[in-house]
């Protein structure tokens, strides 16, 4: 966990559409007044803290924006999940009120980085190969370490972070993952297998995987936008990455009760 730093400047990120996020810019601007904070947009990383107004989506937005700047993202949930957001729609004004004020504390969100087609790319959630052409299973061949795990006939794989446990790998039955460790699950989508199974690997390791599957191309997507495809015989590789994303949460709020609000 890392200390707060007093706010004087801050961003806002907000979602792309005004109308869903109900005249909350305008109350943040308020608050921030009130607190003499000055508020600048997102393209301007000389700020203490980064606001996100919006959803799961707005929150690795933010996230991505800041990654390796130093600034630390806290998420005021405008959207259905909101697994990252630190304070309710209707909570706004009181904890907004409270982050400007500096109480607030900031963990440390593991990355993947990906190497694909001679490019790297960071991931906050997740990387996931999937097949190109919807409804053909794809056939890929993965190694740990340099290690091989097995060639396995499914409909893609998940690769995630901590932060991404809860979120497509929740929903392809992989494990859940708290806050904090440096680790990556890899779990199988529909896997054609009575055997496969998720595994939790420690950073260093790597993972290596290679489209076996002789007309089907496998697309590569990380945290939802696509960053390459992937022929017969082509592969990739990912690991825990260096870089960290910063989440500002509230005092009171942790990965157990943000658990526990979504999910129960």
């Amino acid at each position: 966990m890392i200390a707060p730093r007093t706010v004087r400047r801050a961003a806002v990120v907000a979602h792309g559409r005004a109308e869903a996020l109900d005249g909350a810019l305008a109350q943040v601007e308020a608050l921030a007044a009130a607190r003499s904070v000055e508020l600048v947009g997102e393209e301007d990383d000389s700020v203490d803290l980064a606001i996100a107004l919006g959803g799961d989506g707005t929150m690795l937005r933010a996230l991505h924006r800041f990654l390796g700047t130093g600034v630390p993202v806290v998420g005021v949930n405008f959207g259905r999940i909101g697994f990252l957001t630190s304070i309710a729609a209707d909570g706004l004004e009181d904890g907004v009120s409270r982050v400007l004020a500096g109480e607030y504390k900031v963990f440390d969100l593991a990355t993947l980085a990906l190497t694909v087609a001679g490019r790297t790319h960071t991931a906050i959630n997740d990387v996931v190969a999937t097949s190109a052409r919807p409804g053909r299973m794809i056939e890929l061949a993965s190694a740990v370490g340099g290690e091989s795990i097995g060639d396995q006939a499914c409909d893609g794989m998940i690769c995630c972070t901590p932060s991404g446990s809860t979120a497509y790998n929740l929903s392809g039955g992989g494990p859940v993952i708290t806050w904090g460790l440096d680790a990556m699950a890899i779990t199988y989508v529909a896997p054609h297998s009575l055997h496969a199974r998720p595994l939790v690997v420690s950073p260093g390791l790597g993972l290596s995987v290679s489209n076996l599957t002789p007309d089907v191309p496998v697309t590569v997507v990380v945290d939802g936008r696509n960053v390459g495809e992937l022929p017969s015989g082509g592969s990739f590789s990912v690991d825990v990455g260096r870089e960290k994303g910063l989440l500002a949460l509230l005092p009171e709020v942790t990965f157990f009760t943000r658990l526990r609000d979504v999910f129960l």
